[in-house]
């Protein structure tokens, strides 16, 4: 008797901690499990800052999806591109550019989110995200090179104001961590590049809502604010950018900033991939899905985390959904490989219900505002909260390791300015990474199963 399929897509968070909990749960006979990944890693997205400001290496937050003991999931190394729900293929990108069709029993889509953009023009030539580990280890690499070149051009010269201009949009989790971290390892540089003075090196934060952080509450939005502006990076809230150049960006009040490093951090928008279905979304983009994750329409067919409007049962319901944070996509992982084997099993599935726990931010040093279980800290304490959290939320040994490893390091013996050579032949702008133009449009998902006799 063949075994049931059971195909995961999205090895982030939701995805792998899906797959886990089937690995547990499951005997081998009862079904096959299938992950779909362009990497054999989960990515800890919350500490990739840190890995652009050097303070981390980069394997130390790819954490290896082979280390399980349990370890029984076939890795199938590519991106879905396509889902056809009705036939019940996937259709998958291999990392070599073939497309295969995947046929599947059961599907769970946790394909995660991609970086949000906007007509801006010059965005895409000049942007740079933060969405990925390249991204972050070219950030680095762009970063550094600046200080280099800015040390070499003319004192007082355009160059040089334009190499010590960096620009980061998006007053979000990312955006200011990313500017908080970055932001002290080029005023610790100041100390290894003799020509450069720290004045000359100007720091933006640019965000088009009211609030930084909203989510933190006003106290804490305010906290880190103060700490951003005690640094001198110059916080401007209430306007985004109108025009991105080479040397300078726009801002929509007016101001033309000297800028060759701009950060888009933005927010995000649910995978491409959803939009293949051809089932019902949110006003967000994300599926529309029912409270036991399963996606109305698409029998067999699941979706968590970024991709995925989850109602909110436990934030008082009224048509309020699950924001897209790894605290949920991880807890809807584990409900969905629940339910997936309720269906193999023919027992009752669940509902997700899950209390928002708190957030943490690090704002690097001894800086950062936390509200763990409603509590509201700032400085050395929520900075201890917020390394403590990501250093538990690790989930293998190796990577608890690498990461306590790289923090002592930093502590003790300060940044390095080394460039890798990442960035030396790929400009590593927006438009490098996430490839966004690589999916089907539904129209050639059917038509790819219609030629495959399903």
């Amino acid at each position: 008797m063949t075994r049931p399929r059971i195909l995961v897509v999205g090895a982030g968070f939701a995805g792998v901690a899906c797959v886990r909990r089937l690995e547990r749960t499951l005997s081998p006979g009862e079904a096959e499990i299938l992950l779909v990944t362009p990497f054999s890693y989960q990515l800890y997205l919350p500490l990739l800052p840190q890995v652009a400001s050097g303070v981390l290496t980069p394997q130390s937050v790819a954490v290896s999806l082979r280390r399980s003991r349990r370890h029984r999931t076939r890795i199938v190394p590519g991106g879905a591109v396509g889902v056809d729900t009705r036939a019940k293929v996937c259709v998958i990108r291999k990392i070599t550019g073939e497309l295969l069709d995947q046929p599947y029993d059961h599907l769970v889509l946790a394909p995660g989110s991609v970086t949000r953009t906007f007509d801006i023009p010059g965005l895409a030539e000049h942007g740079r995200g933060m969405k990925t580990l390249a991204e972050a280890a070219h950030l680095r690499d762009h970063v550094t090179a600046q200080l280099d070149l800015a040390d070499a051009a003319a004192p007082d010269s355009a160059e040089r104001a334009s190499r010590l201009g960096f620009v980061v949009v998006g007053g979000g989790y990312a955006g200011t961590e990313t500017a908080a971290s970055l932001e002290r390892l080029t005023k610790n540089a100041v100390s290894r590049y003799p020509r450069l003075e720290r004045r000359e090196i100007t720091w933006h934060l640019v965000d088009v809502a009211p609030k930084l952080m909203p989510e933190l509450g006003d106290r804490l939005s305010r906290a880190a604010l103060d700490v951003l502006r005690h640094r001198g990076i110059e916080v401007s809230l209430g306007v985004s950018v109108a025009k991105a150049g080479p040397e300078d960006v726009t801002l929509t009040d007016g101001r033309v900033l000297p800028c060759r490093t701009l950060v888009w951090t933005a927010g995000v928008a649910a995978s491409p991939l959803i939009a293949t279905l051809g089932t019902e979304t949110a006003k967000s983009g994300r599926l529309v899905v029912t409270p036991d994750l399963r996606v109305p329409g698409a029998d067999g067919a699941f979706a968590l985390g970024d991709a995925a409007a989850v109602p909110d049962l436990a934030g008082g319901g009224d048509g309020a959904v699950c924001p897209p944070t790894a605290q949920h996509a991880e807890r809807q992982g584990k409900v969905a490989a629940d339910n997936v084997v309720a269906t193999l099993r023919g027992t009752p599935l669940r509902s997700y219900v899950h209390k928002d726990l708190g957030l943490v931010v690090d704002l690097g040093g001894r800086d950062g505002v936390s509200r763990p279980l409603g509590i509201d800290l700032r400085g050395m304490p929520a900075q201890a909260v917020a390394r403590g959290y990501h250093w538990a939320a690790l989930r293998t040994g190796a990577a608890k390791t690498r990461v306590m490893t790289n923090w002592l390091l930093n502590a003790v013996a300060g940044d390095d300015f080394v460039r890798t050579g990442f960035q030396t032949y790929k400009p590593g702008t927006l438009r490098d990474f996430e490839y966004a133009d690589q999916y089907l449009t539904a129209e050639q998902v059917r038509a790819r199963t219609a030629g495959d006799g399903a």
